[in-house]
């Protein structure tokens, strides 16, 4: 594994190891910065400091460690990288003046307890601290030392933010491109298609008025992937009526043995999503579902909004014989998570749940709402500089 490879590792036990490392390699400067006047006054000696200085080095990290987690966990991603400049700042302050309060509580209750009961005498700085210089000592510590910690640590969370927010935007940009070929592909003479669905809907329309219904609802699907699929981003509405005309196009197959049970937002009131995002859930529901059932096949599908948060809830039933893992996150449900991953990162929440009759998809999203003027210049920048 190369360097590059081990700083910007996914992998749990490689994040654990570089953290391990950076501790470590701060606990050596750290000791060896607190060795050249560990007990408030300098020494001749220096390296007799050294193991005084390591122990009381390794205690006074667990303040330090606290504040460098709480800057890059919590003011760095809610603050700092939104912009929040001024609120950082305070929080920031906070941190260290809180910081250096336990320091000092260490300096004085703490650090000499455990310090004389570990180290030999011989070891021991017996140079007594007043308490201006505790005082003064765990400000230097949070001011200097702890700042230095902090701040390398930031650098390093910042480099990989942008990092692997390149790396999206690659990901992003070669899925839109992917998407590209296979819907040029995909684009064969559509003209002609619809001519042909055309004809033969009005031809069935005297012999099968049923078969003449699924042509309809077929040419309306295959009008939206052509038409709207390309787009950035659709009006929910749109989303939701092309995902109705799927589901009613399978319900014609079962004619009146599928218990369906839908329950849709009257109105979307300018959200936008990003098209064909939702089918692949509905089409999973009927594909290993419902048609593998024989007797009383059910699909329960609920979608609400509240502002701009959608909420999803499908169940269907399945045979109780099927392998709970057969086929469930195939590659449709695996592109859609992957889709959210890239569009709509930390903006949602999917749970897949499965037990032996019931398979369930919860699914929150985060979605935009803008009008239909802003949308509309919104989708033609995102596509101009696509």
């Amino acid at each position: 594994m190369t360097v590059k490879e081990f700083i910007f590792s996914e992998k749990r036990t490689e994040h654990i190891k570089r953290h391990l490392l950076f501790w470590i390699f701060y606990w050596l400067y750290f000791t060896f910065l607190h060795a050249a006047n560990p007990g408030g006054k300098p020494e001749i000696n220096y390296f007799r400091n050294i193991p005084y200085a390591t122990l009381e080095a390794i205690l006074l990290l667990i303040p330090q460690t606290l504040f460098t987690y709480l800057l890059i966990s919590f003011v760095l991603p809610k603050y700092l990288l939104k912009n929040r400049y001024v609120l950082s700042f305070l929080w920031i302050i906070v941190f260290v003046v809180t910081t250096a309060l336990i320091n000092y509580l260490m300096l004085v209750y703490v650090n000499p307890v455990i310090m004389e009961a570990i180290l030999p005498d011989r070891y021991m700085v017996r140079n007594p601290r007043l308490m201006p210089a505790n005082i003064f000592l765990a400000l230097i510590i949070s001011f200097k030392g702890t700042l230095v910690a902090a701040a390398a640590a930031c650098s390093i969370k910042l480099v990989k933010h942008w990092h692997l927010k390149e790396k999206r935007n690659l990901e992003l940009l070669k899925e839109k491109t992917e998407a590209q070929l296979q819907l040029l592909t995909a684009q064969v003479h559509p003209h002609f298609l619809f001519n042909t669905l055309n004809n033969i809907y009005s031809k069935a329309q005297d012999e099968s008025p049923g078969s003449a219904k699924m042509i309809m609802e077929l040419s309306h699907i295959l009008r939206y992937v052509l038409d709207e699929g390309k787009k950035e981003l659709v009006p929910l509405e749109s989303e939701l009526q092309m995902l109705l005309d799927y589901i009613n196009l399978e319900k014609m197959r079962y004619d009146d043995k599928l218990d369906l049970h839908l329950s849709l937002p009257s109105k979307t009131n300018g959200v936008y999503i990003v098209p064909l995002l939702l089918l692949p859930f509905a089409e999973n529901s009927f594909k290993h579902g419902a048609s593998k059932m024989i007797h009383n096949p059910w699909i329960n599908l609920k979608i609400e909004l509240e502002g701009a948060s959608l909420f999803m809830k499908l169940m269907n039933g399945k045979k109780a014989s099927q392998d709970l893992h057969n086929g469930r996150k195939g590659t449709g449900i695996e592109n859609v998570r992957k889709r959210l991953d890239l569009l709509y990162k930390d903006r949602y929440d999917l749970q897949l749940n499965e037990d032996e009759e019931v398979f369930v998809v919860n699914l929150k999203l985060e979605l935009v709402k803008i009008n239909s003027t802003t949308a509309t210049h919104l989708v033609n920048t995102m596509e101009a500089y696509a």
